[in-house]
C-alpha cells in the first residue's frame, strides 16, 4: 500500500466513535422499542400480567420469543407491549423515552411509527393517540437536547394491512400532516395481505401528495415488493427479499455484484433508487438470513441499491442503531464510508420536508463524520 492510498483510507471503526457517528433512522416501530423498565411500570399501572418482572428477564424473554425465525410469533411480543400503551399517559412515556433513548445513540433524524387503531382499547379515540404521542416525542426532544443532543422525530402513521381501515387511517394521517406527521405506512403479517387490499388508501395519499412507504419483501417474497411498488411506494420496509429477483453469479464468489443478473423488478427498483429500510438483526430473527455476514443487505448494497440501516424493533432484537452499525462493521466488513453512505442515503429518503433534510445533513451528518475521520 502507498502512502497515498493509507491516507485514503477510512479509519478503523471503533465501539466509541460508532457511538459518536450521527445516525439516520427510518424504520423503527414506537411499539417495538420500550425500555423493559417503562414497560414493568406501565404494566402494573393498567394491570397486565407479563411474562417476567425483572427489567433483565424481560428484555430476556422478548429477544429469545421473537428469535423463532417466524414473523407470525415475532409479532406476538407486541400484545404485551401494546397491551400498555392505551393511555394518554402511556402513549406519551413510551414516546419520550424513545425520542431520549434514540438521540443518546446519536439519531439526529427518526421516523417513528406506530398503529393508531391498535391504542383504542381503553377508550381513546384515534386522535387523542395521535395527540398523546406528539406530545410524547415533544417531551423527549425537549429532554434530549438538556442532555446536549439534538433530534428531529418525524411520525408515520400506520394501518393495519389484516384491518379493513386503511382510508380512515390515511385520513387520520392527512389530518395531522402539519403536526408532526410526516408519512403513511401499512405493517403487520404481510404474508396473505397484499398491498393492493389497501389501495384505496394508497390512491388517496397519492392524490394528496403525500408520502407512504410499505413493508414489503420480509415475510414474503419478490411478489410482495412487486405489489408495493405498483401502489407507488416511495420506499421499501425491508424489501430485502428482493434478491430473490437477483441471479447470483457462479462459482467461489456467488455474491460479486458484477456478476449478478438482475430481474426487471430489482433493476426498476435499483434504477428508481427505491430506498430499502434494511434492519439487519430483525431480519435475522424472522428467518431472512442465519448470520450478518450472509444477510443480503451488503450484497444488495454492492449491486447499487438504495440501502439504509434500520432497528425495526429495538426491544425485540436489544439492538439499537450503533449495536447495527457495530454488526455489519464486524461481520460483514463496512467501514465508514459505507456507514456514511447509507447515513446520507437514509437522509434524503427521509419524508421530512427537504429543506429540514438537508439542514440535518449540513449541520449535523457530514460534521459528525468529518470528525471521525479526524479522530481516526
Amino acid at each position: 500500500m502507498t502512502t497515498d492510498e493509507h491516507l485514503d483510507a477510512p479509519p478503523a471503526l471503533t465501539e466509541a466513535m460508532i457511538a459518536g457517528l450521527p445516525k439516520v433512522l427510518l424504520h423503527d416501530h414506537l411499539d417495538g422499542g420500550l425500555r423493559p423498565t417503562t414497560l414493568i411500570e406501565l404494566a402494573a399501572d393498567v394491570g397486565h400480567e407479563l411474562p417476567a418482572t425483572e427489567p433483565d428477564a424481560l428484555a430476556e424473554w422478548f429477544v429469545t420469543a421473537a428469535d423463532s425465525g417466524s414473523l407470525v410469533r415475532y409479532l406476538e411480543t407486541f400484545d404485551h407491549t401494546i397491551a400498555v400503551m392505551q393511555t394518554v399517559e402511556g402513549l406519551r412515556r413510551v414516546a419520550r423515552d424513545a425520542a431520549v433513548d434514540l438521540a443518546a445513540d446519536g439519531v439526529v433524524y427518526a421516523e417513528q411509527r406506530y398503529a393508531p387503531e391498535q391504542h383504542l382499547q381503553r377508550g381513546l379515540t384515534l386522535q387523542e393517540v395521535v395527540d398523546a404521542v406528539q406530545q410524547g416525542f415533544d417531551d423527549g426532544v425537549a429532554e434530549a437536547a438538556e442532555a446536549g443532543h439534538t433530534i428531529t422525530i418525524g411520525t408515520l402513521i400506520t394501518a393495519m394491512r389484516h384491518a379493513d381501515r386503511g382510508v380512515e387511517i390515511a385520513e387520520l394521517a392527512l389530518a395531522n400532516r402539519d403536526r408532526g406527521v410526516v408519512g403513511f405506512d401499512i405493517a403487520g403479517a404481510e404474508l396473505g395481505f397484499p398491498a393492493s387490499n389497501q389501495a384505496a388508501a394508497f390512491a388517496e395519499l397519492r392524490r394528496e401528495n403525500f408520502p407512504f412507504t410499505i413493508h414489503a419483501g420480509e415475510a414474503d417474497g419478490a411478489s410482495s415488493v412487486h405489489d408495493a411498488v405498483q401502489q407507488g411506494t416511495l420506499r421499501l420496509g425491508h424489501g430485502v427479499r428482493l434478491v430473490e429477483d437477483v441471479v447470483r453469479g457462479e462459482g467461489a464468489d456467488v455474491d460479486a455484484a458484477d456478476r449478478a443478473q438482475l430481474g426487471r423488478l430489482a433493476q426498476w427498483v435499483l434504477d428508481r433508487q427505491i430506498p430499502l429500510e434494511v434492519a439487519p438483526s430483525s431480519n435475522l430473527q424472522t428467518g431472512i438470513a442465519g448470520t450478518i455476514s450472509q444477510h443480503p443487505i451488503t450484497f444488495l448494497r454492492d449491486l447499487g441499491f438504495a440501502v439504509t440501516i434500520n432497528t425495526d424493533n429495538r426491544l425485540m432484537s436489544a439492538t439499537s442503531m450503533s449495536r447495527e452499525f457495530t454488526l455489519l462493521a464486524a461481520e460483514a466488513d463496512w467501514n465508514l464510508d459505507d456507514l456514511e453512505q447509507a447515513t446520507l442515503l437514509a437522509a434524503f429518503a427521509g419524508f421530512a420536508h427537504r429543506d429540514v433534510l438537508e439542514r440535518i445533513v449540513a449541520e449535523q451528518i457530514l460534521p459528525g463524520y468529518e470528525a471521525a475521520r479526524a479522530q481516526g
